[in-house]
C-alpha cells in the first residue's frame, strides 16, 4: 500500500480525551495510521495538503438498506407496514441480479461522497452476492448479510423463503464473503423483524450468532401498529420474545427502537442491545421519535444509520446527525447533548456498536486510516467567525457537500469530491436502465 501524508489540517479524533487538534499532520502507512504529529517531514507517495481543513473519522451508518436505493421516491406518503407490503417488498421482488447490484453502488457512491466509510446494510432475500461484490469493489468497509423472510402477511412469493434455505444460503455467504478484502467486510444475519420471521428461523439464528460469533441485524419497535402486530401474534413485546429464544446479547443490532418501554430498556441494558437511531425515517413513515437521551442515561449504546432511500429519501450522515440533535433539543432542551457527543454517535459508537472501535471510528496512531476531509471555508453556508465550537459548526451547518476526500483502509476512494472506485456516469446511466427493466 503506498504512503499517505495529511498536512496541517484541523483534527477532531474522537478519542476518549476528545482532543481536537490544530495544525496537525497524519502520516498514513500500509492502511494505517502511523503518525500525528506537528511537521512531519516522512517521505510519502502522495501528500495532501490540508490547511484550513477539517479532519474526522469516517462516519459509520449502522442501519443501510442498500437493495432499496434504486426506489428513491417511489413509496411516498405511507406509514411503515402499508409502505412495506403494498410497495418496497414488491419492489424487491422485482430485484434480479443487475439491478441489485446498480441498487448498491448507487447507493454505495452516495454514502462514500457524504463522507460515510463503514455500512451494516441489510440485504435484500434474493442476489446478495452483487451487493458484496459492489462492496469489494467500491472499496467501503461494511458488515452486510442477506435479509431473512420465511413468514408473514403480504409478502411476494420472490422473497418468501423456507427457514432451511435462508439459513442455507447465510452461511453460505458468510463463508463466501467474511473477512474478504483485507478483513474490510464482514457478515451478519439479517432477520428482518419478528413480522416476517417465524420461531424456528430466529430459534436457529441465535444458535449460529454464538457459534460463528455473528451479529444480528433486525427492526425492533419502529412503530406502534408493528408493536401491537408482533403482541398479537407472539402474546410478548419485541425483547421478551428475543430473550426466549437467546438472542438478547452485545450481538444484537436493534434499528429504530422507538417505541420501547421501561422494561424494554432494562432488557437492552442488562444484555448489551445495540440501538440503531434513525430519525429521518422515523419522522418520513411517522413512526415516530427516539429519545436518546433516555437511552444515553442508562449506559445503552446508540449509533446513527439512515435507513433505505425509499424512507428517507438521502443516505447523508450529516443530514441524519443534524435532525438527530435537532429533534433532541425538542424532546428535551438545546444543550443536554454536546455536540461532539453527536460527532460520536456518527462515528466511535457506530464502530462500538459492531465491535470494531479498536480498529477505527477515531482518529488515533495504529488504527485503520478511514479519514474524511471536509472544507469549511469556501462556501457561503459554512462562513463563521474564528471562535465557533467546531464540532457545533459542522453538526448545525455542514452538509454532505463539504466532503472533500475519503480514505478508507488508507486507500483515497475520493479526492476533490471526485470518486475513485465508483463511476458515476456509469452508475447513474445503468440504474435508470435497470428501474425501466424490472419496474413496468
Amino acid at each position: 500500500m503506498s504512503t499517505i501524508l495529511i498536512k496541517n489540517a484541523d483534527i477532531i479524533t474522537i478519542n476518549s480525551a476528545g482532543d481536537i487538534l490544530k495544525s496537525t499532520d497524519i502520516l498514513i502507512q500500509d492502511g494505517k495510521i502511523m503518525q500525528i504529529a506537528k511537521n512531519i517531514f516522512a517521505p510519502a507517495d502522495k501528500t495532501i495538503n490540508a490547511t484550513g481543513k477539517v479532519v474526522l473519522p469516517g462516519f459509520i451508518q449502522t442501519h443501510i438498506h442498500l437493495c432499496q436505493t434504486l426506489f428513491r421516491g417511489m413509496a411516498e406518503d405511507m406509514p411503515l407496514l402499508p409502505w412495506l407490503r403494498e410497495r418496497i417488498w414488491k419492489f424487491e421482488a422485482a430485484h434480479n441480479e443487475k439491478s441489485t447490484y446498480y441498487s448498491a453502488m448507487l447507493g454505495i457512491g452516495e454514502l462514500i461522497s457524504g463522507g460515510t466509510t463503514t455500512i451494516l446494510d441489510m440485504g435484500g432475500v434474493n442476489h446478495t452476492n452483487r451487493i458484496f461484490e459492489a462492496i469489494e469493489q467500491s472499496g467501503i468497509r461494511a458488515f452486510a448479510g442477506k435479509a431473512m423472510m420465511d413468514s408473514g402477511v403480504d409478502i411476494p412469493p420472490q422473497i418468501l423463503e423456507t427457514a432451511d434455505n435462508s439459513i442455507n444460503e447465510s452461511m453460505e455467504l458468510y463463508q463466501k464473503w467474511n473477512g474478504r478484502a483485507n478483513g474490510r467486510i464482514h457478515y451478519a444475519f439479517a432477520p428482518r423483524f419478528i413480522l416476517s420471521c417465524s420461531d424456528g428461523l430466529f430459534r436457529e439464528l441465535a444458535k449460529l450468532s454464538v457459534e460463528y460469533k455473528i451479529p444480528v441485524h433486525t427492526h425492533t419497535y419502529e412503530s406502534r401498529t408493528e408493536g401491537k402486530e408482533v403482541f398479537a401474534l407472539k402474546g410478548m413485546r419485541e425483547f421478551e420474545y428475543f430473550e426466549k429464544f437467546g438472542l438478547l446479547n452485545e450481538r444484537l443490532l436493534a434499528a429504530h427502537c422507538v417505541w420501547t418501554d421501561e422494561n424494554d430498556l432494562k432488557l437492552m441494558k442488562q444484555y448489551g442491545v445495540r440501538a440503531l437511531h434513525c430519525p429521518s425515517s422515523n419522522f418520513k413513515l411517522g413512526s415516530g421519535m427516539c429519545n436518546l437521551k433516555t437511552l444515553l442515561d442508562r449506559g445503552i449504546s446508540v449509533s446513527i444509520g439512515a435507513d433505505g432511500a425509499p424512507c428517507n429519501n438521502n443516505l447523508d450522515m450529516l443530514h441524519e446527525v443534524r435532525t438527530t440533535a435537532l429533534m433532541q433539543n425538542v424532546l428535551s432542551e438545546p444543550g443536554t447533548i454536546k455536540a461532539h457527543k453527536y460527532l460520536e454517535l456518527a462515528t466511535i459508537e457506530g464502530a462500538k456498536a459492531l465491535s470494531i472501535d479498536h480498529e477505527t471510528g477515531s482518529v488515533e496512531v495504529g488504527k485503520k486510516a478511514d479519514i474524511i476531509i471536509l472544507d469549511l471555508e469556501n462556501e457561503f453556508h459554512n462562513w463563521t467567525g474564528e471562535s465557533v465550537d467546531l464540532p457545533a459548526k459542522i453538526v448545525y451547518g455542514a452538509k454532505s457537500s463539504d466532503v472533500e476526500t475519503v480514505i478508507i483502509d488508507g486507500m483515497v476512494v475520493m479526492e476533490n469530491r471526485e470518486l475513485k472506485t465508483v463511476d458515476k456516469k456509469e452508475i447513474l446511466k445503468k440504474s435508470n436502465d435497470v428501474i425501466r427493466e424490472i419496474i413496468v
